[in-house]
């Protein structure tokens, strides 16, 4: 028997395997997993012990069957970034509105972690998943998505089908920091990105760089990324290393506020006008760009609607529509005093 069960972890573990490893029906695997009423103690964790064992995990037809628990998980990179709790409240609201509860985990910026917290979503049978700028790749997903519904924001994968995408179209907020930028009078425009090391070609930085490219090129202009260091480290040190720079540019494009609001900061701090000695411009429109004492021109990707539109589609992916949706948000940009 137990050879039998070796072998068959070489291929899809199904509930019967489970079944047979606990020594009980497959009925009473499917009344905890179902978490019916009336299961004993001892059955839950002979059953729950099986399916840790054999790492089994329930198929999106299973899980229809057993029933809805109208439940969300809404998996994201970090809580730091001021600009995702807009995105956060505004998908949980439209889940609320629709009858779904949110559960929030959060990957810190970690593969590792966001793989198991979806495993952990799996298992909690949870009815859908909720993934904002994951690390984990698209193969990945792909994997986990034939289990649960997924819909991902800040992940660009347009050829994915097995889940969707809701996305800024990146790209074009890039280009339109550079007509902004261009528009102002300005020739000698940088961009200020990170070092991607082992970041999956899906990141959002990636594609506004395409996008800077892109438009200097369309300009007339040469274009120049000067890289920090990657997002999991302290990037101050490396801010105050570009303004000191001798051939530091006019302006700079800015892939995220997160770093373009310290480096407004240190700027003024340092005795370097903006925008009279550096014109600044960043990307998400975050609430502190806003602020009056502030002040930075940003690009908005709209944090309502890319919270709103992905609850939407991983909805109708729960309500068992199959083939892939991709969807762009259009973004825009907010002038204000940095540029």
């Amino acid at each position: 028997m137990k050879n039998q069960i070796v072998t068959a972890t070489q291929e899809r573990i199904t509930i019967r395997h489970v079944a047979q490893d606990a020594g009980v029906s497959v009925a009473a695997v499917s009344k905890v997993l179902r978490n019916a009423y009336g299961v004993s103690e001892v059955l839950r964790s002979k059953v729950e012990a099986s399916i840790e064992k054999l790492n089994y995990r329930p198929s999106v037809a299973a899980r229809g069957m057993r029933g809805r628990t109208y439940t969300v998980g809404i998996l994201v990179i970090e809580l730091s970034n001021p600009f995702l709790a807009g995105v956060i409240e505004s998908a949980n609201t439209m889940l609320s509105d629709n009858g779904y509860k949110s559960l929030i985990g959060i990957g810190r910026s970690a593969s590792p972690i966001e793989a198991s917290m979806i495993e952990s979503m799996i298992d909690n049978r949870m009815d859908g998943v909720l993934i904002i700028a994951p690390r984990i790749s698209g193969k990945v997903l792909e994997r986990y998505a034939r289990q649960i519904p997924i819909a991902v924001i800040a992940h660009h994968e347009p050829h994915a089908q097995t889940y969707d995408t809701v996305n800024s179209d990146d790209r074009k907020g890039a280009a339109l920091a550079v007509e902004v930028a261009v528009k102002q009078g300005y020739r000698d425009i940088a961009m200020l990105g990170y070092d991607f090391l082992d970041s999956p070609s899906t990141v959002v930085a990636l594609q506004r760089e395409m996008g800077y490219v892109a438009a200097m090129k369309q300009a007339g202009l040469e274009s120049r990324i000067i890289r920090l260091p990657p997002v999991a480290e302290n990037r101050e040190a490396a801010i105050r290393d570009f303004l000191v720079t001798t051939d530091r540019p006019r302006a700079v494009f800015v892939w995220s506020d997160l770093d373009a609001v310290p480096l407004i900061n240190a700027a003024r701090t340092s005795g370097i006008r903006v925008p009279e000695d550096l014109a600044i411009i960043g990307y998400d429109n975050s609430p502190m760009a806003a602020i009056p004492l502030v002040g930075l021109t940003s690009v908005d990707q709209n944090a309502v609607q890319l919270g709103r539109t992905a609850s939407e589609v991983l909805m109708g992916r729960i309500d068992g529509r199959q083939e892939a949706r991709h969807l762009l948000i259009e973004p825009h940009v907010e002038l204000r005093g940095s540029t």
